[in-house]
């Protein structure tokens, strides 16, 4: 329930922050085109695995999003993470299963408004050789650019399995705008 308090906070305070950049996101339209084109952006995070009936686990994570902008609104994206740690969970028949070094890949839709904000929207896969789990992720990032072709990317994610646990990952990643 904590986390859940903390994330709303946090999200509200990101919300907050449109009121400001609107002025910027004018400018960068101008200054971009139609903002359509290739991204790719490296993400260092955290990921806290939320498991019913066990303590919950902070993990350390990489990432890899590689997007295509059709505009300035609407994109695709294809988001990869990799968690660098070892924890068990508990699956669906309630055992407990070792999971080791997993794998996320999503296909997201993605919406920009608010003069940098990003909603991530979209199915994947958590690949991990004993277990694998199909999952639906929810996020918002924020684009802040550096200058025309380097941005940076705070980002919050939920993943919810369907056929297992969640999990809530938070980063930071540096993205080049191709």
């Amino acid at each position: 329930m904590k986390l859940l308090k903390l994330a709303t906070i946090m999200l509200l305070g990101l919300l907050a922050l449109t009121s400001n950049a609107q002025q910027h996101q004018d400018e960068h339209h101008e200054s971009n085109g139609d903002g359509s084109g290739f991204r790719i952006a490296g993400i260092i995070g955290h990921t806290l695995v939320n498991n019913e009936g066990m303590d919950n686990v902070f993990v350390p994570s990489w990432g890899l999003d590689i997007e295509y902008w059709f505009n300035h609104k609407w994109g695709i994206g294809m988001h990869n993470d990799m968690e660098i740690e070892t924890f068990i969970i508990k699956n669906s028949e309630n055992e407990e299963v070792e999971r080791v070094n997993p794998l996320v890949f999503t296909i997201d839709a993605l919406y920009q408004f608010g003069g940098g904000f990003v909603v991530t929207l979209g199915p994947g896969i958590e690949l991990e050789k004993n277990e694998s789990f199909y999952l639906m992720r929810v996020g918002i990032e924020y684009e802040q650019d550096i200058n025309k072709s380097l941005y940076i990317l705070p980002n919050l994610f939920l993943d919810q399995r369907f056929d297992g646990y969640h999990t809530w990952n938070i980063g930071l990643g540096v993205g080049l705008k191709l």
